[in-house]
This record gives C-alpha cells, structure tokens and sequence, in this order.
C-alpha cells in the first residue's frame, strides 16, 4: 500500500507561514532559504487538518491570510498523451510549479504507465519542449521518459544488512546520549549546516538526486562493512563520517533536513522497549 503524502507547514519568521509537500524544492531551491532560517511548525498527512493550521498561525503570526485555504488549490493536472508525447496544460515558466502540486498523479501512454514523483519532475524539467503550436503547452517524448523510468527501476532492492545495522547502532547510541544529556548539543552544533554549505557550493543539490545519494550510501555502507571485517578502527570511523555527510544530503534532497529525521526517529526508540538476543536488539511485540 502506498504511503499517504506528507504535507509540512513551514515558518520564516518575519516572512510568512506555508504550506508545502516538498521542503526543499518549495523554500530552499525556490524561495532560497537555507534549512537553519525557517522552522517546521507542523505536519500531517491530512490536508484538511493542515489546511486549518495554515489560515490559523497565519493569522496568530499576523501575516497575509491566503485567499484560498492550501486544499482548495489543487485540481489534478489533464495529461493529454499521445502515442510519442505527453502534453502539460503550462508554460515552461510554470510548469514545476505545477508538477510539484500534483505529485502522484499518474497517467496511462503506449510505452507504459508514468507517475510523477521527484524523481520523474526533475527530469520532465531537463527534457520539456514549449509546443510550437501553443507557448501555454509544454511536453516530453513518451520513449524517451520510459527509457529513463527503466534505469530508475534498476536502482537495487535488496539494501545491505549492514546499513541497516549501522543506523540502528546509530540510534542506541543516541539513546545513550540522551541518558546523558548528550543529544541536544550534538544535533545543535553547526556540523549539518557545514555538510549542507559545502554540498551546495559544490553543486551537489543542483546537480544530484535521491537515487545517486542512495547508491553513494551504498557504497559507502561496503566500505564500512569491510572495516568492522579488517577490525580498522580508522576506515571504521571514516566510513560511519562518510555515511551520515550522505545521509545530510539524502535527506536535504528529499525535502527534509537529517535534523529532523533523527530526532522522529529518537522520538520513536525512546519510547521502545525489547531485550538483546544474539547481538541485536529485539524490540517486543516481534
């Protein structure tokens, strides 16, 4: 079953409160604020719900109320496909815009079924061509999005046991930060903005995507893999600092910051309970 779509609801303090389902593409690439200058104030899957909060703090913040609430904005994209193209009702200048609302929508071509994601938007923006016939019009080659799709499809499903272990040994030993007091300074220190503004000086966030992010992780998971087997105390903290620099641009790429990954994810261990069998930690109710 296909997960419900997250919508955040964001504050730059002395500017606004919005609303969005992509975090980084909708206030760092396109309003241009970096991860540390707005604030996540909520989220819920629920459009409804956060359609409410959004008109609220708007107006508690004192800022311009939106003529329509978030969820009355959408009406799903027509795609008129042919048996080569398929055709956006939008000028090039507003098309991601629009992709990016309706994200998940789906439409039927002779060379398959394509949905739009991140992944799919990205490369509809490298590859669309303004109609000659309608400058309101833009499309993409069927054949040549479905070549695309195909080599994202080979992106491989079986993640190594060893990425698996090496966050779960992350989150322990947060946890046993925590009990210490540990956890907050560590998560407020500037490392993350560090990784972040040297990534974007480097073009990695113009330039790279989820799937590359993920198969660097990858690599990087074998190189900490053949550490813990050599027993090199040395590659072994080089490939755990290799993993989290990717982990801060996966995340930064997926609209979200490692920030508040980790802590959702803390929020979730502190609360679990379970005992250690062969090494592992077993949570109850397995």
């Amino acid at each position: 079953m296909k997960n419900q779509e997250m919508y955040y609801l964001y504050h730059i303090p002395g500017k606004k409160v919005g609303v969005t389902r992509n975090l980084n593409n909708r206030v760092t690439q396109q309003q241009g604020y970096e991860v540390t200058e707005y604030e996540v104030l909520d989220s819920s899957q629920d459009i409804d719900y956060i359609s409410r909060r959004e008109i609220e703090l708007q107006k508690s913040y004192g800022y311009k109320v939106d003529r329509k609430p978030y969820n009355k904005l959408f009406n799903k994209m027509r795609i008129n496909a042919t048996e080569q193209t398929s055709t956006f009702p939008f000028p090039l200048n507003k098309l991601k815009g629009n992709l990016m609302d309706n994200i998940g929508l789906t439409w039927e071509t002779e060379h398959g079924k394509f949905e739009l994601n991140l992944d799919t938007v990205k490369w509809i923006m490298d590859n669309a061509v303004p109609s000659m016939y309608n400058s309101a019009r833009t499309f993409v080659y069927n054949k040549a999005l479905a070549a695309y799709n195909d080599v994202m499809n080979r992106i491989p499903t079986d993640t190594p046991n060893l990425v698996t272990d090496a966050l779960q040994d992350l989150k322990t030993r947060m946890k046993q930060q925590a009990d210490k007091g540990l956890v907050n300074r560590a998560l407020n220190s500037s490392i993350f903005d560090n990784i972040r503004s040297w990534a974007k000086k480097r073009g990695l966030y113009k330039k790279g995507d989820t799937k590359t992010q993920y198969l660097k992780l990858m690599e990087e998971a074998g190189e900490l893999g053949r550490a813990i087997l050599k027993d090199d105390q040395a590659e072994f903290n080089d490939a755990i600092g290799d993993m989290v620099v990717v982990l801060t641009n996966l995340a930064h790429l997926g609209g979200t910051s490692i920030e508040i990954c980790i802590d959702e994810a803390y929020e979730v261990i502190a609360k679990r309970t379970g005992k250690m069998e062969n090494g592992t930690f077993v949570k109850d109710g397995k």
